[in-house]
């Protein structure tokens, strides 16, 4: 997802229509907690109801859809999400604040204050203390290391404030600049699905990546 920027994590549509050490276990009600992320290009704060009209504006990026695996074919990519659909991501990031399960932030660009794409951590095993991750950026954010450096805020809350011990993801090998990124933030590839995605009729691997609390204590800080 990095042919112009980051849009990471996979099968986006179907799911929404379908420096301080921490020591504590990590519940599920910290979740709760919206936090607002400040970095040099970027702001990570809880959704607004207004968002929700541009995300679904980036629901309908052709290139969105065809690297988060959203679509089997360029036709699919280029048909609009149905009115039913598109009622329903509405609704959806309408309620992202209300979720003590998963933690879902609009990225927003320092540079004009606009809305540029999300992040999110979900899929939460109380067990292993561990999530899923994945990222979107759309079409007027992309090249600029936005992406980057909200990936790394990100995990660095991840690690540093939840307390996670593990934060994993999924990429298809027609991706290497999203693969590229990831790789640059500390997440390590685990293992490879070959050849079980199909689009335009051709087969891809899905990559599996992830980055442990111990793998993130030591990295270099300096994002």
């Amino acid at each position: 997802m990095f042919q112009h920027g980051i849009v990471g994590g996979i099968d986006l549509v179907r799911e929404l229509v379908g420096e301080i050490g921490v020591s504590v276990v990590m519940k599920k009600n910290d979740f709760k907690t919206k936090p607002v992320l400040e970095g040099k290009k970027v702001i990570l704060r809880p959704f607004q109801i207004e968002d929700g009209q541009l995300m679904l504006k980036f629901m309908n990026d052709p290139e969105i859809r065809y690297f988060t695996g959203s679509d089997a074919s360029d036709e699919d990519a280029n048909t609009p999400i149905s009115e039913e659909e598109s009622a329903q991501i509405l609704e959806w990031y309408k309620t992202r604040n209300e979720k003590d399960d998963r933690l879902d932030l609009a990225i927003i660009d320092k540079e004009n204050h606009n809305v540029v794409g999300e992040v999110v951590f979900n899929e939460y095993d109380e067990d292993t203390q561990s999530v899923n991750f994945r990222i979107l950026i759309g079409e007027k954010g992309r090249g600029k290391g936005l992406g980057t450096e909200a990936t790394a805020l990100f995990i660095q809350y991840g690690f540093e404030t939840l307390a996670l011990q593990r934060i994993e993801l999924e990429v298809y090998s027609f991706n290497p600049r999203a693969e590229m990124v990831y790789k640059k933030v500390g997440f390590i590839l685990e293992g490879v699905k070959r050849k079980n995605f199909k689009y335009n009729e051709e087969l891809f691997d899905t990559r599996f990546y992830a980055m442990l609390n111990s793998d993130y204590q030591k990295l270099n800080r300096g994002f």
